[in-house]
């Protein structure tokens, strides 16, 4: 992983409406990791994040803060 990549367009669907966000792919990946670990379908954790995400922070922004959170929490284990 190269320090300062530039974020990639990811393509989800939110409750039947596809839209897309801009995540580097380290963020992308652990974003795919944790979905894994929950059992959960990438799309159906995005859409819960994007449901809980206030007006003032962008879905991209919201997924970082998701991941570095459970990061955060699987460190203090």
């Amino acid at each position: 992983m190269m320090i300062g990549e530039r974020p990639k367009k990811r393509s989800l669907t939110l409750r039947g409406h596809r839209t897309s966000v801009s995540l580097e792919d380290a963020f992308w990946a652990e974003f795919r990791r944790l979905a894994a670990r929950e059992g959960r379908a990438i799309n159906e954790l995005a859409a819960d994040i994007d449901e809980r995400r206030g007006t003032d922070c962008g879905l991209a922004s919201a997924i970082r803060l998701y991941v570095l959170m459970a990061l955060k929490a699987e460190a203090e284990g």
